[in-house]
């Protein structure tokens, strides 16, 4: 029988927290595995949710991060050294955890010149299609500093699903994501969208930004070919992010469906808790059976 706890901050978005026994099967095969989750890492909400339904977003290439992001609770500083055995690795616990659909992402790998990760995540996507085949694969990569190269020995692999997250409005990205660069991702993007892969990207609001902000950016994307799109709140991870500006109101996170829909996008996945990765296999069956 599942326990339920129920944290209710004052001002921002219920979460419902349930244990229940799907949730530890994937907790101890992620831990047995010696794999990381962003579920974990970046402290995402709906990791009980997820989790519980058998769905879990696996992080590659360590848990370092070489990049720090005002809103990103992933550990920064100097990342160990690759490991090898991480694709075969992963493969196997998404074959033990009888998934239909993984999500993968990773910390950014700047220090690894020349590919930026890109062979491991290739590498990954490969696995997974060989011992699950069953399993479709969506990966959440960063930027790989924009260099084609890598970009294309990911596309190369296949994923079912290419996303990069634009993560916010341009005008405020200098100060949400010191390191990276707002018209790179839209690159990033437009390429994925050339080389005929499915492609996705996801923001946050509660930052800074206006409504019209929200929607020109939504404009901006789609205009690209990018079909699936999703939209939460920002939530402060701990006292040294980034403040929340304000919590958003339901009613304008439908209206963001609504709108991202009506410009074209084939999915649209808008309200407080939602996560880029939150319900993608259903985005993934539904964008599918719409082709």
């Amino acid at each position: 029988m599942a326990a339920v706890m129920n944290k209710i901050p004052v001002g921002k978005p219920k979460i419902r927290l349930v244990y229940g026994d799907e949730y530890k099967f994937v907790q101890k095969v992620v831990h047995t595995n010696k794999l990381n989750t962003v579920c974990e890492e970046a402290r995402c909400p709906n990791i009980y949710e997820c989790w519980g339904r058998g769905t879990a977003t696996i992080m590659i290439l360590g848990d370092t991060c070489t990049r720090s992001c005002g809103f990103c609770s992933v550990n920064t500083g100097k990342p160990n050294s690759v490991d090898e055995f991480e694709p075969f690795r992963t493969a196997m616990a998404v074959k033990k955890m009888n998934l239909r659909h993984v999500v993968i992402t990773s910390v950014d790998r700047d220090d690894l010149k020349g590919d930026f990760g890109a062979r491991i995540w290739a590498e990954t996507i490969r696995q997974i299609h060989r011992n699950v085949p069953g399993c479709t694969v969506e990966v959440l990569t960063p930027d790989f500093q924009g260099y084609g190269p890598a970009l294309e020995t990911v596309f190369e692999a296949a994923p079912e699903i290419f996303s990069h997250n634009v993560e916010c409005v341009e005008r405020i990205s200098g100060q949400v994501r010191v390191q990276s660069i707002w018209s790179r991702s839209l690159d990033v993007l437009e390429h994925s969208v050339h080389f005929g892969l499915l492609t996705k990207t996801s923001m946050m609001v509660g930052l800074g930004e206006t409504k019209v902000e929200v929607i020109e950016t939504m404009k901006e994307v789609v205009d690209l070919g990018v079909e699936i799109f999703t939209i939460g709140q920002y939530l402060q991870p701990t006292n040294h992010h980034l403040p929340v500006d304000r919590f958003v109101e339901n009613e304008e996170f439908q209206d963001y469906k609504k709108i991202g829909l009506e410009l074209g996008f084939r999915a649209v996945e808008s309200g407080a808790l939602v996560r880029s990765s939150y319900h993608a296999d259903e985005q993934a069956r539904m964008v599918k059976g719409n082709k």
